[in-house]
């Protein structure tokens, strides 16, 4: 079973293993932006990024990711443990040289999480949205919302901002937030239609208690760019049926799950809206071998994808490496001969 030539543990790289803070201070929005969009400009064959699996218990679930990182240095997995009844989760991150194997690092990914998410947002928002200072509207105001308009003015400028959430202390206080964070002009507004109205980009990071959509088709205008990631699960719902019918171009991090494991898109199926030929991959989108019309609307739809974690794990490791920052473990597992 390749234990003949198994190499000493004094020959094996050391593992590098980056807590959550470690995370909090090595994390870059602009590093990330460009790494997720150098991955996705290529070819990505869908073999390097298979469906993630997920194992089910009473209250629990362990979902796996992995992916091979087309940049030729790592490929790596995600692991998410969850327990519902606890009501905690634990993310764990593996990187693995792709030349010797050798396991490089183990990264606390539950900030990770957020950063590859609002990194390919904002990859899909450069691509379609246009190239000038941006209106922005935003459904919601928690992490996830607070990490696509940092990401975004992390590299675009923002002319206006305004903010929806049910909670009008909430959005108040994300408002405050754009505006001593990121010296954004950010107001919050009662009415999700009034965040919406005039916007060039959506960003769509809301569900509601009852899973009924927060965003509306009638609500949307040509030449909008729509950000929705808040619906990964086949219960889950942000966006209603409008958006997908009215969407000229849906573009997916994961097409295949996207169209048929995720609440939204599987409403529009029950609803008889056949969306198939214009959904397209995020690397189509930035190859050019898929374009949006002048004055379409365009649906970027994410489910999270394990290319998004290994490639902005890769970016933090280097930045480790670079930096000194991390803790070298003592013992780490010992590459066999196959």
């Amino acid at each position: 079973m390749g234990h003949a030539d198994t190499a000493a543990p004094d020959m094996v790289p050391p593992t590098l293993f980056l807590s959550d803070d470690d995370v909090a201070v090595l994390a870059d929005w602009r590093d990330a932006v460009d790494a997720l969009h150098q991955a996705y400009s290529g070819l990505v064959d869908p073999a390097m990024v298979p469906p993630r699996s997920m194992a089910r218990g009473q209250n629990l679930w362990l979902r796996g990711l992995s992916a091979v990182s087309p940049s030729g240095r790592h490929m790596g997995c995600k692991l998410i443990a969850a327990s519902m009844a606890a009501k905690r989760a634990s993310y764990l991150i593996s990187l693995f040289d792709q030349k010797t194997m050798a396991l490089s690092a183990l990264i606390d990914g539950n900030r990770i999480t957020g950063i590859r998410t609002a990194a390919a947002a904002v990859v899909a928002v450069n691509a379609a949205a246009p190239a000038r200072p941006l209106r922005i509207g935003v459904i919601g105001a928690g992490f996830e919302a607070q990490g696509l308009v940092a990401a975004l003015a992390a590299v675009r400028e923002i002319a206006e901002l305004r903010v929806f959430s049910p909670t009008p202390t909430s959005r108040d206080r994300f408002a405050a937030l754009c505006r001593e964070r990121h010296g954004l002009v950010a107001r919050a507004v009662p009415l999700a239609p009034e965040a919406v109205d005039g916007a060039d980009v959506v960003l769509c990071a809301a569900r509601s208690r009852d899973e009924s959509p927060v965003l509306r088709g009638a609500w949307l205008a040509p030449g909008m760019t729509v950000v929705s990631i808040g619906s990964t699960l086949p219960e889950q719902r942000e966006v209603d049926e409008q958006v997908i019918a009215r969407a000229a171009v849906i573009v997916a991090d994961m097409p295949d799950e996207v169209a048929h494991d995720t609440g939204d898109m599987l409403a529009a199926t029950r609803a008889g809206i056949d969306f198939r030929a214009k959904l397209v991959s995020l690397s189509d989108l930035l190859a050019g071998r898929a374009t949006r019309p002048a004055e379409g609307i365009v649906l970027y739809k994410s489910v999270g994808s394990a290319l998004q974690d290994v490639i902005t794990a890769e970016m933090l490791l280097a930045r480790a490496q670079a930096r000194g920052i991390g803790s070298v473990l003592a013992r780490s597992i010992v590459p066999v001969a196959k």
